[in-house]
């Protein structure tokens, strides 16, 4: 058993294929139309035969609410690892994305925690060696 998919919800999923790939560098993978939606993922240029990350739609009234309350709660969605918590803070915050947490030193990693711009918030990781 492997991981290939793991999922984020989103509320605009052109929105989001945009903001992932030209403001988090992510690269289209796979966009094929589904219905009224797409099939849409991205993936890591350093890592192209790795995970996806689909870009799923929230429209379903669960989907949404999870979005939306862990959203209020201030939780992550899901986390990218990254060489430099600060160094990727500032080229982030340098191309306009929001941040609700500034780098913290939280023991064993630095964390960050960005808004996605499509209902989630994001958090990035740099761990301690």
């Amino acid at each position: 058993m492997r991981i290939e998919i793991a999922s984020v919800f989103v509320d605009d999923q052109a929105k989001a294929l945009d903001f992932y790939t030209s403001k988090l560098g992510f690269e289209k993978k796979h966009d094929v139309e589904a219905g009224d939606y797409r099939w849409l993922t991205v993936i890591s240029p350093e890592n192209p035969d790795g995970v996806q990350l689909l870009l799923e739609p929230n429209q379903h009234p669960a989907a949404s609410s999870y979005q939306a309350g862990i959203k209020q709660d201030g939780i992550p969605a899901t986390q990218f690892y990254v060489d430099d918590v600060q160094a990727e803070y500032e080229r982030l915050r340098d191309l306009g994305v929001e941040f609700t947490l500034e780098p913290m030193d939280v023991g064993p990693s630095i964390i960050a925690i960005l808004d996605d711009t499509v209902g989630n918030l994001i958090q990035i990781v740099t761990l301690k060696s």
